[in-house]
């Protein structure tokens, strides 16, 4: 039998909510929480992505209000663990996700298509 014959898919729900600040009319800050299902919990999780600060707002605190919106809903979402998304070479995002809580579990491996 060929391999390809025994995966079998299945579409799961998932949803996103995007989260923006806006000043005078522009969007300044955004992120996006996606909460997913999976068989390992009854519970979602929840994927903290696109968390972005326009740089003349920088450190003002809007990330860090944005992100603890996100970990509020992602809360209220019953999710049991909300993973957050950065690149490498953004030190100060990782500065922010582990002053509210987050810790570093592993690595993220990518492949871009």
């Amino acid at each position: 039998m060929n391999t390809a014959q025994q995966i079998q898919t299945e579409t799961v729900e998932a949803r996103g909510i995007k989260f923006s600040i806006i000043e005078d009319q522009q969007e300044v800050s955004r992120a996006y929480l996606y909460i997913m299902h999976n068989e390992l919990h009854q519970e979602p999780f929840g994927l903290l992505e696109d968390v972005y600060v326009n740089e003349s707002y920088r450190g003002l605190g809007w990330g860090t209000k944005l992100v603890q919106q996100v970990i509020t809903v992602a809360q209220e979402q019953n999710c049991y663990k909300l993973i957050a998304m950065s690149r490498k070479s953004r030190p100060r995002v990782h500065q922010l996700y582990e002053k509210l809580g987050f810790e570093s579990r592993g690595f993220e491996f990518r492949i871009d298509l």
